[in-house]
């Protein structure tokens, strides 16, 4: 009853307290991909990444039903850092759906504008005055105005929207004759600089006893990290779901600011609180199953949504009585065969905007003829009516016979041309000597090298029967039955990597070799480990491709997750360090194209690959089945 009863006085004093129309809410993960297409169409950093910022305190004046409430206290503001534009994971603050959906749209463009700076760290926007000013929140001004003015000059389609969107936030600010004359002076200043961008040069500085300012939600709330260029640095920042995308999972896109600790502070247990009623009965002496600090709490992500910030720091202790070692490289009996020294590859950083040269150690493996997972072994029993179906189809793929006519020398006549022949002989031009038809069999003039994905996150389950490396398993086996019928030429590898100076290349099945039961067994001898450095691996399967004299050569990449390693190939640094390995092998005649089951590739996948340069399925057990049609729609 005092559930039913406090659930019932929360929803109804929350409605009271207003300032929010559920009805008209807006999730970012509804309008994510459409936000990022316009945000890169109108020129905006194809390396960002969209993602759902922070909730923080605005310490802003609220009204009394929204104090009893306890709402509104926090709110989630959009701003940039060097790899992400974080927006608000919902937005329900205007009265109208179509409303919040634009103020969405509109954040994307101003931040697709950011404002240029001068000598002096300053955004453009004319002299700051001598008197007493806010330097934060005077920053926040100039360059939002800025960027406003930007954007409103770059894109003047946006106009109308944006007057729509000001006349609506503005209409739920708090009313100017309910605030005090200082922070009622500052109100004034914000909308004069929302119906007018450029026209307010700084803010006042607020009183002591003064509350803040209520943020204005047209407005990034930091554009520093994204104008110069440089990161959130080591003492704070934010920082978004943690790991990565897992197949068949909703990510929460729970984001939080952190902070590092240089020391973990001390906490003094010298009065310990007693409540009579924590004393234990007799009853509750009870053999149960009791958890220990190895199990997972099934609370902590509720727990950790809840706090303002995550603090990181060095305590020196340990955290769990297990170690496991899914990392450590195995032992040289134990390993694959090495196929000769280690190939130096480069890799591009982007802060620097070098191609650092001979960066990469690449090594080439292929599985032991000792080891039994690799034996010669047939096609498993669950994929022979897939690779039956899938060889009747690409059966009419293959070249046949066919009469090429108008041909000089040939089996017989073309009875068309001689008719021609004849015609022009008797009207007096030059009669043509292709006279003849010939029975030719033209080939495909292709080669194709399909790139798995091999990183310890293929080790996941993507259902009660199936890890990631299965299904890609399964996916290579199918890709060779399929290329079978064809007659096309292809290779099959898969990649790992224990940083730069350990990227591991296996090598399946190369292109002067056999589909047997040899490659059959190679494949099934795959195992999931390591990491996933994609630009070296892309770049030593285009050097392979390149050796191949077929007129068209496509590399077709199979991975479940982001470009990752130890070192700094985590986050942007490997997005694009892959992009440019992306645009070499382009220009070196090669065709890539990536299949990926990791849901949140739309978000990243474009920036590599362009818009048709990528396929994501959304169910991996269909990956087997699909691979080969992927292959089938490059190939016509």
């Amino acid at each position: 009853m005092e559930e039913t009863v406090g659930l019932l006085w929360h929803r109804l004093i929350t409605r009271a307290a207003g300032g929010h129309f559920p009805k008209a809410a807006v999730r970012l993960r509804d309008i994510e991909k459409t936000a990022g297409v316009f945000f890169r169409a109108l020129g905006g950093d194809p390396g960002l990444r969209l993602a759902a910022a922070t909730t923080d305190e605005h310490g802003a004046r609220r009204s009394l039903l929204q104090r009893i409430a306890g709402a509104d206290e926090r709110v989630a503001r959009a701003r940039m850092d060097v790899s992400t534009l974080r927006l608000p994971p919902e937005l329900d603050v205007l009265p109208e759906r179509g409303l919040n959906r634009d103020l969405y749209l509109w954040l994307a463009a101003v931040a697709a504008a950011p404002p240029a700076e001068d000598g002096d760290g300053h955004p453009a926007l004319g002299p700051v005055p001598d008197e007493a000013i806010d330097e934060a929140a005077t920053r926040e001004l100039r360059e939002n105005q800025t960027a406003t003015l930007r954007a409103l000059a770059r894109w003047p389609g946006i106009e109308a929207r944006y007057r729509r969107l000001v006349d609506a936030v503005i209409a739920q600010r708090p009313r100017l004759e309910k605030l005090p004359p200082a922070e009622a002076e500052r109100e004034k200043l914000i909308r004069l600089a929302l119906h007018a961008p450029g026209s307010v040069a700084a803010l006042p500085r607020l009183p002591a006893k003064a509350r803040a300012t209520q943020p204005v939600l047209l407005w990034l709330s930091d554009f520093r990290a994204s104008a110069t260029g440089g990161s959130t640095g080591q003492g704070s920042g934010e920082v978004g779901e943690a790991g990565g995308s897992r197949p068949g999972k909703d990510s929460s896109r729970q984001a939080h600011r952190v902070e590092r600790q240089e020391k973990m502070p001390e906490k003094h247990g010298m009065i310990i609180p007693f409540r009579a009623e924590s004393l234990l009965s007799v009853a509750e002496f009870i053999k149960v199953q009791r958890s220990t600090d190895d199990e997972p709490d099934d609370n902590a992500a509720d727990a950790a949504a809840n706090l303002d910030h995550l603090s990181i720091t060095r305590d020196g202790e340990r955290v769990a009585s297990k170690v496991r070692f899914d990392l450590d490289l195995p032992s040289a009996a134990e390993d694959d065969v090495v196929l000769g020294d280690g190939i130096p590859l480069p890799e591009w950083d982007y802060r620097k905007n070098l191609l650092l040269e001979d960066h990469v150690r690449l090594a080439e493996f292929t599985p032991s003829l000792h080891d039994p997972r690799a034996a010669p072994c047939a096609l498993p029993e669950h994929l022979r009516r897939t690779a039956r179906r899938l060889h009747r189809q690409f059966a009419a793929l293959t070249p046949g016979r066919r009469w090429l006519k108008a041909q000089v020398d040939g089996t017989e006549l073309d009875l068309d041309a001689v008719v021609r022949a004849a015609t022009d002989r008797a009207t007096g031009h030059h009669p043509s000597d292709q006279l003849y038809l010939s029975l030719e069999k033209r080939e495909r003039d292709l080669a194709c090298l399909a790139l798995a994905d091999l990183s310890l996150s293929t080790d996941s389950w993507v259902s009660s029967e199936a890890r990631v490396i299965d299904v890609i398993r399964d996916s290579l086996l199918l890709f060779g039955e399929a290329l079978l019928a064809t007659g096309d030429s292809f290779a099959l590898c898969g990649f790992s990597s224990v940083k730069r100076s350990n990227v591991r290349f296996h090598r399946l099945k190369d292109f002067d070799q056999r589909f047997d039961d040899r490659a059959r067994g190679r494949i099934m001898a795959i195992k999931p480990g390591y990491y996933t450095r994609l630009g070296a691996a892309i770049r030593h399967a285009t050097t392979i491709l390149d050796r191949q004299r077929a007129a068209r050569r496509i590399l077709l990449i199979l991975s479940d997750g982001k470009p990752n390693d130890l070192d700094l190939y985590d986050g942007r640094y490997g997005i694009e360090d892959t992009r440019v390995a992306v645009v070499e092998a382009r220009n070196r005649g090669v065709v890539p194209f990536c299949v990926t089951i990791d849901r949140e590739g739309a978000s990243y996948l474009p920036h590599l690959f362009g818009p048709a340069g990528y396929a994501v399925i959304r169910q991996p057990d269909e990956l087997p089945a699909r691979l080969p049609m992927f292959y089938a729609q490059l190939t016509r």
